[in-house]
């Protein structure tokens, strides 16, 4: 059985905390380690700033969408969605230390801390179309707890 949830909000760097927030709330049915649900809260939080500042370059006008699955077995998947302005190189990109905003003191560590933190990690991007993710996290509870 899945259980569902899809989130949409402005592109406003104060929507960070909502969406954090947001997809912890709706992972914690399913009663994972403290450790895992702020490693989520971690990826969800590089993802969305990525969004709104890479990818929407802080145009608030922009959308970041986020699709969150719970599945069998204790899988959460998630997608954080935008249709700004694509990466236009992803192999630097994913590279630790690479940043496009280095004005704004990013450390440019985002898809690292992502591919760390999650079990799987899938990037699809376009330029001027967006950037899609899709990531995985196998949550730790044994199977009785999630079936």
């Amino acid at each position: 059985m899945k259980n569902e949830m899809h989130l949409q909000f402005s592109a406003l760097s104060q929507n960070e905390s909502f969406a954090r927030v947001t997809v912890a709330s709706f992972i914690a049915q399913l009663d994972p380690t403290l450790d895992e649900l702020t490693e989520i809260k971690t990826v969800v939080s590089e993802a969305v700033t990525n969004a709104i500042i890479h990818g929407y370059d802080s145009n608030p006008d922009g959308i970041v969408y986020i699709s969150c699955t719970l599945e069998e077995d204790c899988v959460v998947s998630m997608t954080i969605r935008d249709e700004g302005m694509g990466i236009s190189n992803l192999e630097e990109a994913r590279q630790p230390l690479f940043t496009t905003k280095p004005e704004l003191e990013r450390s440019g560590m985002g898809f690292t801390i992502m591919e760390n933190f999650m079990d799987e990690v899938e990037i699809a991007t376009s330029e001027s179309k967006g950037t899609v993710l899709r990531l995985k996290k196998h949550l730790s509870k044994s199977k009785a707890l999630c079936n």
